[in-house]
């Protein structure tokens, strides 16, 4: 049975967002759809923000921290 843990992504773009993770992974990755002028073939583009586990946090909720120097 797998464990559902409650977390909240701190600064960036997904600021606020609660999220359920499991197992506490180090890095949680929100990408965004961004507009493609002239997409052929299906192609499409997102934005890559990432999120890393606050390891002084071990209650719920879990913390993730932008890294705004990644990826």
């Amino acid at each position: 049975m797998t464990a559902w843990e409650s977390a909240v992504l701190d600064g960036g773009p997904a600021n606020g967002l609660r999220v359920k993770v499991s197992g506490r992974p180090r890095v949680i990755q929100v990408t965004y759809p961004c507009q493609v002028e002239t997409a052929s073939c299906g192609l499409r583009a997102e934005a890559v923000f990432v999120y890393r586990r606050d390891h002084g946090v071990t209650g719920e909720p879990l913390r993730y921290g932008f890294d705004i120097a990644s990826p």
